[in-house]
């Protein structure tokens, strides 16, 4: 079968959900995002491109902090939630048990298996997005969620969601080790 054409506005397949969280106008705020990856190594770095017309951005923008958080399967009503209401209209402050670390202005959700607090380092103006660029300040989880000192993906159970198709999916199992699997392969 040969490759044919479809729309260029193709999405990376799939992309992790997430909760981001900022204060706004002296409230949490949290809302669903699909556009998020780690940008670097060390200091360790998170993006997520946001359109520009979210409430939230007012936040991250005025205190240069906002949370990423990880939710589960049994969160996706209240990520979906907040993905369709905007806190500018709706009070987000209270669908979840909000904490803070260190950073005063990046609220977390306590329901979710892993949250990362982030100090913005740049916000780059796109044609309809800003992609907010931070440092992960500190990350947080329980050891329900862990595995030898490390997140695990069974024991979080995140989701995914599709686009354009607009759907969420369900994380599956373990297919192979990262930089290892490769080493099977022999070029004749």
């Amino acid at each position: 079968m040969g490759k044919i054409t479809i729309d260029r506005n193709a999405f990376v397949y799939p992309m992790p959900m997430v909760l981001v969280g900022a204060v706004v106008n002296e409230k949490a705020n949290f809302m669903a995002v699909g556009w998020v990856s780690r940008v670097n190594f060390n200091p360790p770095m998170i993006a997520v491109a946001l359109g520009k017309m979210h409430y939230t951005n007012k936040g991250i923008h005025k205190n240069k902090a906002f949370s990423v958080n990880i939710p589960g399967m049994d969160l996706m009503e209240k990520v979906d939630y907040c993905g369709l209401v905007s806190g500018e209209k709706s009070d987000k402050s209270e669908v979840f048990d909000v904490f803070y670390g260190d950073l005063t202005n990046a609220p977390m959700i306590r329901e979710c298996p892993l949250c990362m607090e982030c100090r913005l380092v740049n916000a780059v103006d796109l044609p309809s997005n800003t992609l907010f660029i931070a440092e992960i300040i500190n990350t947080y989880s329980e050891e329900r969620y862990l595995t030898d000192g490390k997140p695990d993906i069974e024991k979080i159970h995140p989701f995914t969601l599709t686009m354009p198709d607009n759907n969420y999916w369900k994380v599956g199992e373990r297919a192979g080790k990262a930089w290892s699997i490769g080493r099977n392969f022999r070029r004749f």
